[in-house]
């Protein structure tokens, strides 16, 4: 009677260490998740910063570089304009510029202007920013997303 209930202690004791093995979190599944969902957003984020579609003009050129995030202007061919998605008028441009950014003025602005647009409304953008007091300011074109040119 006594080997028996040996036994059986033993099979209790095995089953307690199995459940204590078990315990225990297992976090490389959610790393695994993780790492499959910041892939997916570093590829995506890109394709949603430009939010209004324009036919941009075609050119050779090299990109700009920088490290912080630049600010979109778009200027379409029926000659709006927007700040991201955002329509603003002319008059409107520097105010909401000077709101949105604030005091820094080294901020990137770039400025995407469908090819059919007139060049002075473009220039008439260009000025309106530069009268903000913001001086770096990249025309983009339709080389793989570089910039034309940038204004100093």
């Amino acid at each position: 009677m006594g080997a028996s209930l040996g036994g059986g202690g033993g099979r209790n004791r095995r089953r307690t260490q199995r459940a204590d093995s078990f315990s225990e979190i297992n976090i490389t599944p959610m790393v695994d998740v993780m790492l499959v969902l910041l892939i997916i957003f570093m590829v995506a984020a890109p394709m949603m910063t430009t939010g209004v579609s324009v036919d941009l003009p075609k050119a050779s050129s090299s990109p700009v570089s920088g490290q912080d995030e630049p600010l979109s202007i778009t200027v379409t061919a029926s000659g709006k304009i927007y700040i991201q998605k955002t329509p603003v008028t002319l008059k409107e441009l520097q105010p909401k510029l000077i709101a949105i950014v604030g005091q820094k003025k080294d901020t990137r602005i770039f400025v995407r202007g469908d090819k059919n647009i007139d060049y002075g409304k473009m220039m008439q953008v260009v000025g309106e920013i530069n009268a903000a007091g913001f001086s770096k300011v990249a025309l983009i074109t339709d080389s793989g997303g570089a910039t034309a040119s940038e204004k100093r």
